[in-house]
């Protein structure tokens, strides 16, 4: 049978990584791995023992499609507690993890055959996930003194229908401020375009908070998830928030789509956002992570490094290293027993001369891995 021309997406570079990292492991060697967004942690112990004791009550069927009503109505209180925002629970979707979202999210807002821009670097599936559903990805290359944020004036003179944007950002972490966002936002809105906030790295942050776009405006699409800092990647739940008119709309697509978000994850869920002694436990790992890649890759050679404001990446600038990112990160791998990712996931035009390093592991690893990454260098 024939595939579609809509199927032809490129791979996730960093899943071709994690592979022949665990291929290296199957033969024996000992893999420190920088080369995927996995924290280190599982779900709060809390929120398996919820899941425990639910799945002894009875059986775990579908929900509605927009998700538990007790789970929506945390989520809205979070946005209270975090940022002051008073949200409506009906605002709120549970969808399948991020990737649900930004499902549900492109499909809601454009037509086929819509250029959407997206910053560059930025995180690959968003570009492919517009490929698959017949939309144009509009890539943004973000300058390093903008610390790889899109700016108003990228996309002024373009015909978009909407702008998605991240913060913190996979894979440099940098963040948007209040004015930064809002900047953006009226921008967008200017040419009649939707905006839509990929959040998925709030909590995640180490010296000042993550501003979400509904600081600014509710008319706007906000995803996030329970993957990062809930620590709950594998769960595969996730939400959106989205404007009060677009409710009914996006609970039609989510009912034909995906019926609901796993029930299981749901549950989960809703015990681990009770949880932030370990949560902040959490985040005392990846503050000593960020220290030590700071002060560590500078040291093994690594110098041209945008310091992260959140998440768990680092992005390097490697150009006086290599043209082919690929093959750098190949050679690492094989020659120091890291697993890095190459720049070409984030970043079609430029990517062949960077990398990201992700610290979401144990401090030991991260130590561990850097002082290979120091004797790599050393050896070149």
């Amino acid at each position: 049978m024939k595939t579609s021309r809509r199927s032809a997406v490129d791979p996730f570079i960093v899943m071709d990584v994690m592979e022949a990292a665990r291929a290296a492991e199957d033969a024996g060697r000992h893999i420190i791995h920088m080369e995927v967004g996995q924290p280190g942690t599982g779900a709060p112990r809390a929120a398996t023992d919820a899941l425990a004791r639910a799945m002894n009550d009875g059986p775990l069927g579908y929900t509605v499609a927009l998700g538990l009503p007790a789970l929506r109505a945390r989520i809205a209180q979070m946005y209270g507690d975090w940022y002051n925002v008073d949200l409506d629970p009906s605002r709120v979707v549970v969808t399948s993890g991020s990737s649900g979202g930004f499902i549900l999210a492109f499909t809601a807002l454009f037509d086929t055959g819509d250029r959407v821009a997206i910053g560059a670097p930025g995180y690959p599936s968003y570009r492919q996930i517009l490929r698959a559903l017949d939309l144009q990805a509009v890539d943004l290359p973000a300058a390093p003194e903008n610390r790889y944020q899109p700016v108003p004036a990228d996309f002024a003179d373009m015909d978009i229908a909407g702008l998605m944007v991240a913060s913190p950002a996979n894979p440099t972490g940098t963040m948007l401020d209040q004015r930064a966002m809002g900047a953006l936002i009226d921008a967008t809105h200017a040419k009649g375009a939707s905006f839509i906030s990929d959040e998925i790295y709030h909590g995640i942050e180490y010296e000042a908070k993550a501003v979400t776009a509904l600081e600014v405006t509710d008319e706007a699409y906000v995803i996030n998830s329970f993957s990062k800092y809930f620590s709950m990647t594998g769960w595969r739940v996730g939400w959106m928030v989205v404007p009060p008119d677009h409710v009914r709309v996006v609970e039609r697509l989510a009912q034909n789509m995906f019926i609901c978000a796993p029930h299981a994850a749901q549950v989960a869920a809703l015990a681990a956002m009770d949880c932030e002694d370990e949560l902040q436990a959490n985040m005392d790992v990846y503050r000593a992570n960020r220290a030590l890649m700071l002060d560590g890759l500078p040291k093994a050679g690594f110098t041209k490094i945008a310091p992260p404001d959140g998440a768990f990446y680092v992005y390097a600038d490697v150009s006086d290293l290599t043209d082919d990112s690929r093959v750098l990160a190949a050679d690492i791998l094989e020659r120091a027993g890291v697993a890095v990712t190459p720049g070409l996931d984030f970043d079609p035009l430029r990517g062949h001369q960077t990398l990201r390093f992700s610290y979401a592991r144990s401090t030991q690893d991260i130590a561990e891995g850097l002082a290979r990454l120091k004797a790599y260098m050393d050896a070149r």
